[in-house]
C-alpha cells in the first residue's frame, strides 16, 4: 500500500471535531482514528459513507493480518535457512532482506565479482575526481529495484544507529557524513551491504566486521 498524501490546492475539508485524520500520518494513526470517525456522532456521515468506512476498516484489518502471517512465514523459513541466517548478522539485513536475496540469486556464484551483484541492484554509486579528491554521487537507476529498495532502508536503518555498529564502521560513517551528504552515504553504505552479502553468499562463510581504511 502506498501513502497517501492529502492534494495540493484542494479545498480544506477537514471537520472541526479534529477527527479528521491525515494518511501521511502513518498506518497506525488510522487505525486508531478511524473507529472514531465511524462512532463519532457530531460528523453525521451519510449511511453509505459510514458502510464506505467500515468496509475500508475490515479491509484493513484483513491486510494487516495477511501481512503478519507472512512475515511469521519469512521469520521462519530464515530461521530454517543456514544461509540466511548468516546474511542477517550483516547489519541492516533482516529476515526479509535475507529470503529475497537468496530467492532472486541462490549463492550470488552466478555474479563473479562482489561489484557485479551491486551493479545488478543498480547500488553502485557514481565517481568522479576532482582537484585530487574522490567524489561519491547518487545511485543508479537500473537493476532490481525490490532489493535495491530493501538495502537501502537498510542501510538507512545503519546509519540512523551509527553509534552502536562495530567501531570501523561507525569511523567510517562520520567520516562519510562530515564530507558529503546523508543520501549519498546511504548509497555508498547499501554498496558494502551488498558486497558483504555476495562474500557470506559466494563464499560460504560467516559475517565479519571489516575494517574500514580511514583517510585524514
Amino acid at each position: 500500500m502506498g501513502d497517501a498524501t492529502h492534494g495540493g490546492g484542494e479545498p480544506d475539508s477537514r471537520p472541526s471535531s479534529g477527527t479528521w485524520t491525515d494518511p501521511a500520518q502513518g498506518r497506525s494513526h488510522l487505525d486508531e482514528q478511524l473507529p472514531r470517525i465511524l462512532e463519532d456522532a457530531e460528523l453525521h456521515p451519510s449511511d453509505s459513507f459510514r458502510v464506505l468506512l467500515a468496509q475500508l476498516k475490515l479491509e484493513l484489518e484483513q491486510l494487516a493480518s495477511r501481512i503478519e502471517e507472512m512475515d511469521r512465514v519469512i521469520q521462519k523459513s530464515a530461521r530454517e535457512n543456514e544461509a540466511c541466517q548468516r546474511l542477517t548478522e550483516i547489519p541492516g539485513v533482516g529476515p526479509v532482506t535475507a529470503t529475497a536475496l537468496i530467492a532472486a540469486v541462490g549463492n550470488a556464484s552466478a555474479f563473479g565479482k562482489e561489484r557485479n551483484l551491486s551493479a545488478w541492484m543498480g547500488i553502485v554509486p557514481g565517481e568522479y575526481s576532482t582537484g585530487g579528491k574522490q567524489k561519491l554521487l547518487g545511485i543508479s537507476k537500473r537493476g532490481n529495484k525490490y532489493l535495491r529498495r530493501l538495502f537501502v532502508q537498510g542501510a538507512r536503518s545503519v546509519l540512523q544507529q551509527r553509534h552502536k555498529q562495530a567501531p570501523g564502521l561507525s569511523s567510517w560513517l562520520a567520516q562519510l557524513l562530515g564530507r558529503t551528504h546523508q543520501n549519498v552515504v546511504v548509497v555508498a553504505l547499501a554498496n558494502k551491504l551488498v558486497r558483504m552479502a555476495w562474500a557470506v553468499l559466494c563464499k560460504n562463510e560467516r559475517y565479519r566486521a571489516p575494517v574500514f581504511a580511514v583517510t585524514t
